[in-house]
């Protein structure tokens, strides 16, 4: 299970450390993909083929579904921890994500997430802002 924020920084050369909290559950290797809200997603191997599976199964004939898996799978990569816990992450995924120095590692249960710090701040504010409401909302769906 990830859980947690830390904030990391990413070097010229694209690499970013990932938190030793998260690198025994990620066994040496992940995969990186485009995510929403402007960071990107990174989930073990095996947590991933389950998000690929269930993406691969969505209806090719509606519009949305097609759109997710395409965001999803074509930009996808497998990546490999080096020696000192990085990740290369591939100059197209920083660019989505918005990703200059300073990032923000976070940990989402199955999932990890990157987000740049400037992001990831206005994000969280306006999150804490209406966190009434959102638990309201989530509160209706059984949460």
């Amino acid at each position: 299970m990830f859980i947690g924020e830390f904030q990391h920084t990413i070097d010229d050369k694209g690499r970013l450390a990932i938190p030793q909290k998260f690198r025994k559950q990620l066994a040496g290797k992940a995969v990186v993909t485009r995510g929403l809200d402007d960071c990107l997603f990174v989930y073990s191997n095996l947590e991933w083929k389950k998000i690929a599976e269930k993406l691969a199964a969505l209806p090719f004939s509606q519009t949305n579904s097609r759109a997710l898996a395409r965001l999803m799978l074509a930009g996808a990569m497998d990546v490999n921890l080096d020696s000192q816990g990085r990740i290369l992450v591939p100059d197209y995924l920083r660019k989505y994500a918005g990703l200059k120095k300073d990032t923000v590692v976070a940990g989402l249960f199955n999932r990890i997430e990157i987000w740049d710090r400037s992001t990831w701040a206005k994000y969280s504010a306006q999150t804490e802002k209406n966190a009434e409401s959102i638990a309201e909302q989530m509160g209706e769906l059984g949460v």
